[in-house]
């Protein structure tokens, strides 16, 4: 499909042009014969949000090293990080918007030590991940000297470690996605086009912008935190509210890292451990975090999207409740005020310091600076009727349509969303196919597996 039709009746319409709704594209614009698709972004750019470079970690979580992570979640987001690790070694194989490096998940003590011992041998996480392997002291220095400089060396190392520590632009990878959906025909691709509202009728979805109307027969809305705003809107997701989480990151300079070093996760804790990443495009910069801070709105640092957030939330009961439940749990609250702090100037960044030093010791003050203009909102699932968290991404699928909310790992598994999304809009329409084959052949048969 190519970019060149005008028609406005289209099999499929995907609301939202960020790494999601890019996958989605490329895998029913390649692989499928439906003839006629449409994504609609509000962004004048693709993947100029959450996707951005800048607002996201960087990481394509196959969860090796991610010790919040039961194996059946690993089993599931490491087909989707293969899927996405072979789209992007067939892709991008000069690595111009990705890079691979070795990885670790570092324990520090005997408790620490002993976790990831069991977690390897007894749990079956060395069985799921061929290339992960234990490694000690020495190992560890010589492939991150500075995790070990100043340690005291009376305390037991031990790293959990891979070299499939892919370093990702997901925005360049979303626009990669487009650009390959775009040499076919039938494809349109409408940027700068912000939905206003979809109505569905008894031929298909009327789906009103700024600048005109689109017919489909079938809609995804892949718009992230939207995604359930436009879902209540149409009655979906009544269960259903959001804890907008914005993560930012602290940068260093002098590349203290070579590559990715995780800590250990914090029980019960539903956020990411702190982390060191290179960064995709200059080796010599060090990204710590994420920190996570609770937000009244969709979208960072864009007031306009308050009034969105409350859509959302619902001003109910429920929603009250559940956030009360939720942040009146003993360890999630005073993480929630530690994180506030780190938004404070200069009391933020001596607050952060031990942080970063249980992955550089030797980090100092000076060494570190908040990165301005870093970091997206991350908006996790709030079930009110279990008056819950619900983490990990959402989908709900209704009479032709499907809402997706994918923080993360949404953007490490977009590709396996897109081939689930795929498979239930093939049962929608009925009279189109899906070539999974081709599909994987362009993808997961192109990640390199161990010897």
């Amino acid at each position: 499909m190519g970019a060149g039709t005008t028609e406005s009746e289209y099999d499929l319409i995907i609301v939202g042009g960020g790494i999601s709704g890019a996958a989605l594209l490329y895998t029913t614009a390649k692989f499928t014969d439906v003839e006629r698709v449409a994504l609609v972004e509000k962004e004048e750019e693709i993947a100029d949000i959450n996707s951005h470079h800048t607002n996201n970690s960087q990481t394509l979580h196959f969860g090796d090293i991610e010790t919040n992570y039961t194996l059946e979640k690993a089993e599931s987001v490491k087909e989707g990080a293969e899927l996405l690790a072979g789209y992007l070694e067939n892709t991008d194989p000069d690595r111009e918007f990705h890079s691979k490096r070795s990885k670790m998940v570092l324990g520090v003590g005997d408790e620490e030590v002993e976790s990831l011992r069991a977690r390897y041998e007894d749990e079956g996480f060395g069985d799921l991940y061929p290339k992960l392997r234990q490694i000690g002291r020495e190992e560890i220095e010589d492939l991150e000297p500075k995790v070990v400089e100043g340690r005291d060396p009376s305390k037991e190392l031990r790293a959990l470690q891979t070299p499939d520590g892919y370093v990702v632009d997901y925005g360049a990878t979303a626009k990669s996605f487009v650009d390959d959906a775009r040499e076919e025909d039938g494809v349109d691709v409408l940027t700068g086009t912000k939905v206003e509202d979809i109505e569905q009728g008894p031929d298909g979805f009327t789906v009103e912008t700024a600048t005109g109307s689109l017919k489909g027969d079938v809609a995804v809305v892949a718009a992230g935190s939207h995604s359930l705003q436009i879902a209540k809107e149409m009655g979906y997701g009544k269960n259903m509210s959001l804890l907008p989480v914005a993560g930012s990151f602290f940068l260093a300079d002098s590349g203290p890292l070579n590559g990715k070093v995780y800590t250990l996760q914090m029980k019960k804790l539903p956020f990411a451990a702190v982390h060191g990443d290179a960064d995709v495009y200059d080796d010599s910069i060090t990204r710590f975090g994420p920190t996570a801070k609770l937000v009244p709105t969709l979208e960072r640092g864009r007031f306009k999207t308050v009034g969105d957030f409350f859509d959302v939330f619902g001003l109910n009961l429920d929603s009250f409740l559940s956030y009360g439940n939720i942040l009146a749990d003993r360890i999630l609250l005073p993480y929630v005020l530690k994180n506030l702090v780190y938004d404070v100037p200069e009391v933020g960044k001596r607050a952060f310091l031990p942080e970063v030093q249980k992955v550089v010791p030797t980090a100092e003050l000076d060494d570190i600076e908040r990165a301005k203009g870093y970091g997206g909102v991350r908006p996790q699932i709030v079930n009110t009727e279990k008056k819950s968290l619900d983490m990990g991404e959402a989908k709900i699928v209704g009479n032709d349509i499907i809402f997706n909310i994918t923080p993360s790992p949404g953007a490490s598994t977009c590709l396996k969303n897109a081939m689930r999304d795929t498979r239930q809009i093939m049962d929608f329409l009925g009279d189109y196919g899906f070539d999974e084959d081709a599909f994987r052949s362009e993808t997961i048969d192109n990640f390199p597996r161990a010897d």
